[in-house]
């Protein structure tokens, strides 16, 4: 991703994506235009992973202490965050836009960051049901990129292409889920980007209707 990295609060309504793994392709805003990463450190990307719920606190707030006494391995694991992101954009708007071949290098990404978080994991048992579990112990700073690349991963095999959109909206691109039970979302967010459209829509016809076909205001002949 070319574009700029600033500061940015998170919120819920940040959180649109329908999954995780599309919330964290949507911490850049405005790829149609030019892209601001709102991932400006390791400790933002704590406090989005705090905000989604995905995450128990014990594991965040140990692996805030270990950024705090290793800022340089924090740095390069964040950078591994930005890396999957990227590639998870470029895969899922190609599956989208029904690009073929899908993008090799994205594939390639996914796929290396995917066998680093397995290589990670332990097998366990809870109840009678094996699973493959993850830890700030067995991942250190990696924590949160691992446990987004098995999620991400998930997410791939089952992607629902005809309801999943790219946002038209003005400076956005994000990327959802349509979960709408009659399937026509358009908008990442009716209050944002569906509004901002319907303002400027709105305003183009009051222009129009104000202004005659010579382009004399109200309609008016010389």
């Amino acid at each position: 991703m070319t574009g700029t990295i600033q500061p940015h609060t998170f919120s819920p309504r940040d959180l649109v994506g329908g999954h995780i793994a599309i919330d964290l392709i949507n911490t850049v805003t405005a790829r149609d235009a030019e892209p601001i990463d709102w991932l400006d450190g390791y400790p933002r990307l704590l406090e989005w992973a705090a905000l989604t719920g995905h995450f128990a606190p014990a594991g965040l707030t140990a692996l805030r202490r270990l950024a705090e006494t290793e800022s340089g391995r924090a740095e390069l694991a964040l950078d591994r965050t930005r890396e999957l992101r990227e590639a998870l954009h470029d895969l899922i708007t190609a599956l989208v836009h029904q690009s073929a071949p899908a993008p090799a290098e994205a594939l390639d990404q996914v796929e290396k960051h995917w066998k680093r978080a397995v290589a990670s994991t332990r097998l366990t048992v809870r109840g009678t049901t094996p699973q493959l579990q993850l830890g700030v112990e067995t991942s250190g700073l990696e924590y949160l990129n691992h446990e987004l690349a098995l999620q991400a991963f998930d997410l791939l095999r089952a992607l629902p292409l005809e309801r999943t959109r790219v946002c038209p909206g003005r400076r956005c691109g994000w990327v959802f889920i349509d979960s709408s039970r009659g399937g026509r979302r358009r908008w990442c967010d009716m209050a944002t980007c569906g509004n901002s459209a319907k303002g400027r829509t709105h305003y183009q016809r009051k222009r129009a209707s104000d202004t005659g076909p010579d382009g004399l205001p109200g309609g008016a002949r010389r």
